[in-house]
């Protein structure tokens, strides 16, 4: 089998944690039974011996299959296109890839909504799982539930999804210069003003009706934010630039994508080419794709 996972973008600026979609670049893993257990990566991670013995993919998917008592060997094969610690999720993908393809081989299904709860317990950002399991744009909460009520489950995603329509697509500028998650939430403040929590509430309850009734033409004043996106992106300031840029040229909004370093830019179909084409001369060292959106999330490709 092959599990196919897409890449994604969460907070789309003010919704911090709570709001992601998905991009047509994805990861592939295909799982093979054999006679001996093999590892072999393409692309993204290619060459780095770091996740051919510590793989979490492999460690997930075996473990589960122990906890069955299925002890078999397998040859892992994948084809990475997302880039790694670039805030494009490719940690929410080998995780709900991994359990993806553990639901598939145990089940001949996938149970999404099974997947995406399971992946919580080893990915704490539901923005990024939530659209690499469903694709689309998503609003999601998390709810912590009562131990004695629920020993299988801890914790509940709330979700909606709302489809991306064709006529947007996305340019991603991609620098070489990669952010972890965990060091650049040490930039963000322990306590926020009311002024600027609510600053950002509003924005995300309007960005949320924006996606489901397509008003685009207000996501250039509407994508703004004040919780993190500006200290984030103090750590490697020609974000800064690539922001004004793209503003300037077509683009309905452009966001700090996950914790960065890309940045997510959003224009119509018609704009793309010439907005990619700006960024790219102006930043010829970093990557400047154009993607689609995906709306289908997960996939088995057999």
């Amino acid at each position: 089998m092959v599990v196919s996972v897409p890449a994604t973008s969460a907070n789309l600026g003010p919704g911090f944690d709570c709001l992601g979609l998905s991009l047509n670049l994805r990861n592939r893993f295909s799982v093979i039974p054999s006679v001996y257990t093999s590892i072999k990566i393409q692309g993204e991670g290619e060459g780095f011996s770091k996740f051919l013995v510590d793989n979490i993919f492999v460690k997930l998917f075996k473990e589960a299959l122990q906890a069955k008592g299925i002890q078999e060997n397998f040859e892992f094969s994948f084809t990475n296109a997302i880039p790694i610690s670039r805030g494009l999720g490719s940690s929410s993908a080998i995780i709900v890839g991994a359990l993806s393809a553990i639901d598939y081989y145990l089940t001949h299904t996938l149970d999404k909504e099974e997947i995406l709860h399971a992946s919580l317990v080893h990915e704490s950002h539901p923005d990024n799982i939530t659209p690499a399991v469903f694709g689309g744009f998503n609003v999601v909460a998390v709810e912590s539930l009562p131990y004695k009520e629920n020993k299988q489950r801890r914790k509940q995603i709330y979700h909606l999804k709302t489809s991306i329509p064709k006529n947007l697509k996305a340019v991603v500028v991609i620098p070489s210069h990669s952010i972890s998650t965990k060091f650049s939430r040490m930039a963000l403040p322990k306590r926020y003003g009311s002024a600027d929590v609510i600053y950002n509430l509003s924005r995300v309850g309007l960005m949320s009706m924006i996606f489901m009734q397509e008003k685009w033409e207000l996501l250039k004043a509407i994508s703004k934010d004040r919780l993190h996106q500006d200290r984030r992106m103090k750590l490697y300031p020609v974000l800064y630039g690539v922001q004004k840029l793209a503003l300037e040229n077509g683009a309905l909004m452009s966001t700090l994508s996950g914790s960065g370093s890309s940045f997510f830019n959003m224009c119509y179909a018609e704009d793309a080419a010439r907005l990619q084409a700006k960024l790219q001369k102006k930043y010829y060292n970093f990557r400047v794709l154009i993607l689609d959106f995906d709306n289908q999330g997960v996939q088995i490709e057999e």
